[in-house]
C-alpha cells in the first residue's frame, strides 16, 4: 500500500471512486474541472492497494482571510467496497502532515447536510463544525 500523489494520466481510476460521493458528474465534466482546478495547484492524493485506488483526497493549499493559510479538502472519499476499514482516518493523517509541510494553520472541509456519518467520521478525526456554507446558482 502506498499513499502518493495522482497524475492526469489517472483519470479514469480515479473518477470511478470519485464517482461515489459526486454522482451527477459525468467523466467528460470531471475530466474538464481537473483540468481547470490545476491552475489553482489542486492535488489529487490517493492510497493505492494492489494497483487500486482505494481512496482519494482532491486538495489545494489556500489562503484567505478567516482561515488563514490552510489546506482545503474539495474531495476525500473511500470506495464503497473498503469503507470501514480505517482508509479515511489514514488519508486524513497523511493531510495532517501534507498540511504542516505545507506550512498551513489549519485543514477545512466543506460537507453536506445530508452526510451525517460522515460528520461523526470528521468530528472524530478532531474536526469541528465551525460555519455554514451557502449556495446561489447564477
Amino acid at each position: 500500500m502506498q499513499i502518493r500523489e495522482l497524475g492526469l494520466k489517472e483519470l479514469f481510476m480515479i473518477y470511478e471512486v470519485v464517482s461515489q460521493l459526486r454522482t451527477s458528474l459525468s467523466y467528460d465534466e470531471f475530466e474538464d474541472l481537473v483540468y481547470e482546478m490545476q491552475s489553482m495547484q489542486y492535488k489529487m492524493l490517493g492510497i493505492i492497494e494492489r494497483d487500486k485506488l482505494v481512496t482519494y483526497a482532491g486538495v489545494a493549499i489556500q489562503t484567505n482571510l478567516y482561515d488563514k493559510r490552510h489546506l482545503f479538502v474539495f474531495d476525500l472519499v473511500t470506495d464503497e467496497a473498503l469503507r470501514g476499514k480505517g482508509y479515511g482516518k489514514m488519508m486524513l493523517e497523511y493531510l495532517h502532515d501534507y498540511a504542516k509541510m505545507g506550512m498551513c494553520q489549519n485543514i477545512v472541509l466543506s460537507s453536506g447536510f445530508a452526510r451525517e456519518e460522515a460528520h461523526r467520521f470528521y468530528e472524530k478525526n478532531g474536526f469541528s463544525k465551525k460555519s455554514f456554507v451557502f449556495f446561489k446558482s447564477v
